[in-house]
């Protein structure tokens, strides 16, 4: 697709703020023989609201992270104010006002939320530092953003949703005058969406600018002035928003026109219960309850989502499901056989098959292979392991076999993961996950931050599962996502399951006042049968 411009300056209470604030002229960054980025020019006017597209691996997070001086560009130039910005230095760029919340957070674990986004904001020499100013400061942000987290707890116990609320938090708390945003409402309720956004666009009227990264379709058509595509490293299409479509957004961004997810056939065979929890309870050994009196029900050929905010015990679920914690009370059982203290090997033995939402940090190991980590489950079973000797051949064999099979772009099986981008990741969790035949899956935020092409890929292969028989169970904050994959949505809450709703009866209200604790959720004594 040609390159589009459309739409001149934007107007505010009568006043023309288009004036440019940033401005990048002619950026190309290069990785040995891979292109990031060419010949990219790109500007951002005050007081407006600008979306950036593109396809996982089409070169945004590289332009960003050289606008904030993570990268040195091979050519090219950035101008904040009218001034060229210093190559390489992120000082440089808070200096100036320019606040990022980057895809990969840059958390320090072992301090608090406060302390967190207090870093950097004070000199090295400070013999004391005003912690009750900066609480009283953040308490108000969180308020005013409806991004609730606990200052006073530990980044590292902190869900990733959670740890991502505090990114936010940090650029807010700094007072920058341009921010760059990356899929900023992932861990939103819909009501406190809209709510960021309002404010959001209060702060563009007054000449805030931002620029947004994200694939919800819904939130560039309704939340951004001007979108601007980026496909294999160039820009290859802006427009006014309001003088495009979200079919032409996601035709400019892979190019061609991408399929919808959907069930290719009406399976015959009757549904039967595969998974149980009656009951099930877990603490933290406090006086916090992490899952409380949860029941569930999950039918094969069903994909069960589970909608809420994270934080509110989905990952203690999806931890449990896998093996990875065992409930203080209740039962669980899987095709009727009472489960006792599985660990992760016996769930996985009794067909269970997991997709973490941390990709690096749980689902794969970034510094292996490609082709390491498609054995990381089965190294000792055959034929991959016969006693204890690892078949490198036939792992080598099955890892070119999953990644031709599931589109797995990578130079090659001896590639390392953390070179992979996150879409490609994806695919080889679930190429891993889904070729041992699983009978239920078990996905966490499966489509975080993919593109629209890997986001429908995705879903497919979830359908596809189903329709062979598996049980699916979708943890996702992503209502979209929900409405359009799942059979049954539940919603959790402080560790409590509603009852499921047939998702073609679900009123995208009521899910998020239960979300957010403002209906109170029915306890689940029925499962949905598919």
């Amino acid at each position: 697709m040609d390159r589009l411009t459309r739409g001149g300056p934007l107007f505010f209470f009568g006043e023309d703020v288009s004036k440019t604030v940033l401005k990048l002229t002619g950026i190309t960054k290069t990785f040995g023989s891979v292109v990031a980025n060419q010949d990219v020019t790109l500007e951002l006017r005050e007081g407006e609201m600008l979306a950036l597209l593109g396809e996982n691996g089409a070169g945004k997070t590289t332009l960003m992270s050289i606008l904030f001086g993570h990268y040195v560009a091979d050519s090219g130039s950035v101008e904040v104010f009218g001034e060229k910005l210093p190559e390489g230095s992120p000082r440089a760029a808070l200096n100036k006002g320019v606040g990022m919340v980057h895809q990969h957070f840059t958390l320090a674990g072992n301090m608090t939320v406060l302390e967190n986004v207090m870093l950097g904001t004070e000199s090295l020499l400070a013999t004391s530092h005003d912690k009750q100013t900066a609480l009283t400061k953040l308490s108000a942000l969180m308020d005013r953003f409806c991004l609730e987290v606990n200052p006073t707890a530990m980044v590292k116990e902190l869900s990733v949703g959670e740890r991502q609320r505090v990114e936010i938090l940090k650029v807010l708390y700094r007072d920058a005058r341009i921010l760059i945003l990356d899929e900023p409402t992932s861990v939103l309720t819909p009501q406190e969406a809209d709510h960021l956004f309002a404010t959001l666009r209060q702060l563009v009227k007054e000449g805030l600018s931002v620029i947004f990264i994200t694939h919800k379709m819904r939130e560039v058509m309704a939340s951004s002035d001007r979108c601007a595509v980026l496909r294999h490293g160039c820009v290859v299409f802006e427009s006014a928003t309001d003088a495009t479509t979200a079919e032409e957004l996601a035709h400019a961004m892979v190019g061609s026109e991408i399929p919808k997810a959907q069930r290719s056939s009406q399976s015959t065979d009757i549904a039967c219960e595969i998974l149980y929890l009656d009951s099930i309870y877990i603490s933290d050994g406090t006086d916090k309850r992490l899952l409380d009196n949860l029941t569930l029900r999950l039918n094969s050929h069903q994909i069960l989502g589970i909608a809420g905010v994270s934080g509110n015990g989905q990952a203690q679920l999806a931890d449990l499901l896998c093996g990875l914690i065992e409930p203080e009370y209740g039962l669980m059982t899987i095709h009727g056989e009472p489960q006792h203290r599985p660990t992760p090997a016996d769930m996985i033995a009794n067909g269970v098959g997991r997709v973490p939402d941390d990709r690096t940090g749980t689902g794969l190991v970034a510094d292996m292979t490609v082709m390491e980590n498609t054995a990381t489950e089965s190294y000792t079973l055959p034929p991959v392991s016969r006693r204890g000797i690892l078949n490198f051949k036939k792992i080598a064999a099955h890892a070119k076999e999953l990644i031709e099979t599931f589109d797995v772009r990578c130079p090659g099986i001896d590639t390392p993961v953390r070179k992979l981008s996150g879409g490609n990741m994806q695919k080889l969790i679930l190429a891993r996950v889904l070729s041992s035949n699983p009978s239920i899956i078990v996905v966490n935020q499966p489509t975080w931050g993919l593109d629209v092409g890997a986001t429908a890929y995705v879903h497919q292969q979830l359908l596809d599962a189903a329709e062979r028989g598996a049980g699916v169970i979708l943890i996702s904050e992503d209502l979209d996502e929900l409405f359009q994959v799942t059979d049954f949505i539940q919603v959790m809450y402080q560790g409590r399951l509603s009852a499921p709703m047939p998702t073609h009866e679900v009123d995208r209200a009521k899910l998020g006042l239960l979300m957010s604790g403002n209906s109170e959720p029915e306890a689940c004594e029925t499962g949905g049968a598919a």
